[in-house]
C-alpha cells in the first residue's frame, strides 16, 4: 500500500487494535447516493466507520439486500445464505442491517463473512447521525480479534433513509446505491487528518491502561507520519462543566476549575483523599497547551514525546502526577515552559479559558449538552 490510502489503512488498523477515546465515525455529507428507484434518487449523508477499508478516493456501487432474518446482523448468517454477487455482471451486494444489540463492527464482520461488499447500518432513532462511537470490544489480549480483519466498508445511515429503503424493497424495487469516498480526504493539502480523544488520568482501569499502551506503541509511527507531512493530528480532552446550582458544593470544588466551568471525574471517586478531578482537568489543560505551543513552533510531534513520558514517569500510583514532574519532561525536550504556563492561565480565576472552551466546542457533536455529566 502506498500514499494516502496506505496511511489511512494503517491508522485504521492501529486504532482498531489499540485505540481508545478515538472517534470511530466521521460524518460525510453527500457521501451516499441512491440511484434507484426514482422516488429515492437523492444524495444523503452518512457516517463512515474507521474499521474496514473504504475505497478512499473512489466509489463503490451496489444493490441493497435487507435479510428476512437476523436483521440486526448480530449473528453469523447461515451457511446457506450468501450475499455474494451471482456473476461478474451483477453489482456487488450491500447488506442493510438495523442498529442495536451488538457492536457495529460485529455487524460488519458478519456481513463480510456472508459475502456482502459493504454494510449499511440504519439508525434506530431519529436523532442526527453521531460523529463518534467507541466499540470498546475487548478480548483476552485487549481487543477483538476480528476487528483487524474487517475489509468491507461500512456506512451508518439515518433511520428515515433506512425505512425508505426497506419500503422500496418490500414493494419489489431494486435499490441501487453509490458510496463515494472521493471527498473523504482533507483538502487542500490532502493530508490525512485525525483526532485523538484522550485523558491524562491513569486511574480509570482497563481503558486507561489501553490508552497508555496505545500512546507508547503508536508514538513512533505518529511522529514519522507527521514529520513526512502525511498526517495532521489533533488531540482532544473530554471536558464537562458544573451546573450553576452546584458550583459551591464539595463535589464541584473537587472536580472542577475556573469556578465550575471545566470538570473531570475524580480518579478514585473519593472527594477527600488522593488526586481529584480538578487535578486531572489541569493536567488535561497542560497537555492541550503543550500541543498548542508545539504546533505553533512547527513541531507538533513533541506532544507525543511529552504524553508518552508523562504516562510512564508521572503516574498517580507513584504520587508523581504533578506539575513538577510535568515541567521536568517539558524541559528535557526543550519546550517553552513559560509559554505553556501562559496558555494554562489561572485555574482558580472566575473566567473562561480559551483552550478548554475550544475543547467544549469540539465535543459539541458528541455531548449534546454542556451540563456536567458528573452529577
Amino acid at each position: 500500500m502506498k500514499g494516502k490510502l496506505g496511511v489511512l489503512v494503517c491508522l485504521s488498523i492501529w486504532f482498531a487494535m489499540y485505540g481508545c477515546c478515538i472517534g470511530n465515525f466521521v460524518l460525510k455529507r453527500k457521501s451516499l447516493t441512491v440511484t434507484s428507484p426514482d422516488n429515492l434518487r437523492e444524495t444523503y449523508e452518512s457516517a463512515i466507520g474507521s474499521f474496514g477499508v473504504p475505497e478512499f478516493e473512489g466509489t463503490l456501487v451496489g444493490t441493497v439486500i435487507y435479510p428476512e432474518a437476523n436483521q440486526k446482523a448480530c449473528k453469523s448468517f447461515d451457511n446457506m445464505i450468501s450475499f455474494k454477487s451471482k456473476s461478474a455482471r451483477d453489482l456487488p451486494v450491500f447488506l442493510l442491517a438495523d442498529r442495536g444489540d451488538c457492536y457495529l463492527s460485529l455487524k460488519a464482520w458478519n456481513a463480510q463473512n456472508a459475502g456482502a461488499a459493504a454494510i449499511l447500518v440504519a439508525e434506530d432513532s431519529f436523532e442526527p447521525l453521531t460523529f463518534m462511537a467507541s466499540p470498546q470490544e475487548v478480548g483476552p489480549d485487549g481487543h477483538a480479534d476480528y476487528l483487524k480483519n474487517i475489509t468491507v466498508p461500512s456506512a451508518l445511515i439515518s433511520r428515515s433513509l433506512g425505512n425508505s429503503i426497506k419500503k422500496a424493497l418490500s414493494n419489489g424495487d431494486t435499490v441501487t446505491i453509490n458510496l463515494d469516498w472521493k471527498e473523504a480526504l482533507p483538502h487542500p493539502d490532502e493530508r490525512v487528518k485525525y483526532e485523538l480523544w484522550t485523558t491524562s488520568s491513569d486511574e480509570c482501569g482497563p481503558n486507561c491502561e489501553s490508552q497508555i499502551k496505545f500512546m507508547i506503541m503508536f508514538k513512533g509511527m505518529a511522529q514519522i507520519l507527521e514529520w513526512k507531512g502525511y498526517t495532521k493530528f489533533t488531540p482532544h480532552y473530554m471536558t464537562w462543566n458544573c451546573p450553576e446550582a452546584f458550583v459551591l458544593s464539595t463535589r464541584c470544588k473537587s472536580q472542577c476549575i475556573n469556578h465550575g466551568r471545566y470538570c473531570a471525574p475524580d480518579p478514585d471517586q473519593d472527594f477527600y483523599k488522593g488526586y481529584e478531578g480538578k487535578d486531572v482537568i489541569v493536567q488535561n489543560l497542560l497537555q492541550a497547551c503543550v500541543y498548542k505551543v508545539a504546533n505553533e513552533s512547527g513541531r507538533p510531534w513533541l506532544w507525543w514525546d511529552y504524553v508518552a513520558e508523562f504516562r510512564i514517569c508521572c503516574r498517580m500510583r507513584d504520587n508523581k502526577y504533578t506539575k513538577d514532574c510535568a515541567n521536568k519532561i517539558m524541559q528535557s525536550h526543550g519546550m517553552d515552559v513559560k509559554r505553556i504556563d501562559q496558555c494554562i492561565g489561572d485555574p482558580t480565576a472566575d473566567m473562561d479559558n480559551p483552550i478548554l472552551e475550544a475543547e467544549l466546542a469540539a465535543q459539541a457533536p458528541v455531548v449534546t449538552s454542556r451540563a456536567c455529566q458528573l452529577w
